[in-house]
């Protein structure tokens, strides 16, 4: 791991060069050879290992590298959003903050973000201030009124994970990018087996637990939540109906999977490290301690695309900043840093092998490298959600008036979406 510090220290000093120069060609001069480097304050809710990493190998290599400005580390793990709110209403946010994408649209409708758009244009030679190099359905959960509120760091697209000893037991074939929704749901029920013959399930094909979110499969069926000019919630489309149906039959159907009471009982991550579950489904960066060997492939395809839901989050800078202009120049490195940090990096230009293996952390080379083909598979059909200021009421609705009953058998899909769409489209823009 070693060597890839070193790489990646020297990558990131070249870019913190050509945010300099950026500066000089824009007539503010060289950066100042005075230690009065502008302080700028980065919130996140990374926890101490998470911050650990983010000070040494992004943090220090960009600080000292040049002295117009020093980023400093306020990370906030718990109560974070609370607390960013109450502090930005003080006057007191700080110059850049983490924002999942469903937050975006929202800080940015009440004023608390900055426009980058303009500024950021003016940054040339970091790749990451380059809005063409990224995946534009990632790219779209920081604009908000055609404005660019803030760079996506990381793309997390879901993947299909698999215990192999499951499948060698069984003498079946590993799942892969042939599989489709019936292969997956024939496949999960014939590995839900009592396998002391005690009368009782002991290994389950796949299990979830509210995750993947089942806008998932909606997608993959060829429906949508919200539209993409945010003025309906089409949940009663057939399409939509159809994908909400199926993962409702899939994960509360003891014939392939766990009931709600077995995994709060056993453990959702312990069932599968214990070889009870075959499958499941989860974020690409997902390690499993205890097991070697994990395999891991796209999930399966629906009936008319195999889209992915991919968590993704950006950095913004609040409105406030006393110079948003540093703050932007300063923005484009801090993002070049943490693509070269996350997996996975939401530009299209780092989608390879070499880029993936290289941000692994050493004690996961041997679990995660065997699935980097995979991730980059999945990463060609990431999609995010269709973001609304309003949206954390929205999700709040979805879930109690649709997802949760369907979930527990309280109504069918084209019932429930039904009763529901007049509720979430009062939410809408």
């Amino acid at each position: 791991m070693r060597k890839h510090r070193i790489r990646f220290t020297m990558l990131v000093l070249g870019v913190v060069a050509a945010v300099a120069q950026t500066g000089t060609a824009a007539g503010r001069g060289p950066a100042p050879e005075s230690a009065d480097a502008v302080t700028l304050r980065l919130t996140t809710w990374a926890g101490e290992d998470e911050s650990a990493e983010l000070q040494e190998l992004v943090l220090d290599p960009i600080n000292a590298a040049q002295d117009e400005f020093e980023i400093i580390h306020e990370p906030v793990p718990a109560d974070y959003y609370t607390r960013v709110q109450t502090s930005l209403a003080g006057g007191l946010g700080a110059d850049f903050m983490w924002l999942s994408q469903e937050y975006i649209a929202g800080f940015a409708s009440r004023g608390a973000l900055l426009d980058i758009t303009e500024p950021l244009a003016a940054v040339s030679d970091v790749p990451a201030a380059d809005t063409s190099l990224y995946f534009e359905d990632i790219l779209k959960t920081a604009v908000y009124e055609d404005g660019l509120y803030g760079l996506p760091w990381i793309s997390q697209p879901v993947m299909l994970y698999y215990n192999p000893a499951v499948f060698d037991a069984a003498g079946i074939d590993y799942p892969d990018e042939t599989w489709d929704w019936e292969t997956f749901k024939s496949t999960a029920e014939e590995l839900t087996v009592d396998t002391d013959g005690d009368g009782a399930i002991d290994q389950y094909g796949f299990t979830a637990s509210g995750w993947p979110p089942v806008q998932m499969f909606i997608w993959q069926a060829g429906g949508e939540v919200i539209a993409d000019d945010l003025t309906a919630v089409p949940i009663d489309s057939p399409e939509a109906i159809a994908g909400a149906e199926f993962y409702a039959d899939m994960i509360y159907n003891e014939a392939c999977c766990p009931s709600e009471e077995t995994i709060a009982e056993q453990g959702f991550n312990e069932m599968f490290r214990a070889g009870q579950v075959a499958m499941f489904m989860g974020g690409a960066a997902d390690t499993f301690e205890g097991l070697d060997v994990v395999g891991a492939t796209v999930v399966p395809a629906g009936p008319e695309n195999r889209r992915t839901f991919s968590w993704t989050a950006s950095t913004v800078i609040n409105s406030a900043t006393a110079d948003p202009e540093l703050a932007v120049r300063a923005l484009a490195a801090l993002t070049e840093g943490i693509h070269h940090w996350k997996l996975v990096p939401p530009r299209t230009d780092l989608q390879t092998a070499d880029v993936f293996r290289s941000v692994i952390p050493e004690q996961w080379q041997t679990q995660k490298a065997g699935q980097v083909d995979a991730i980059l598979l999945a990463a060609e059909d990431m999609s995010a959600y269709n973001i609304i200021p309003r949206h954390q009421e929205w999700d709040e609705v979805f879930w109690r008036e649709f997802q949760d009953p369907l979930f527990h058998g309280q109504g069918t899909a084209a019932e429930l979406a039904a009763e529901a769409r007049s509720q979430l489209e009062e939410l809408l823009p």
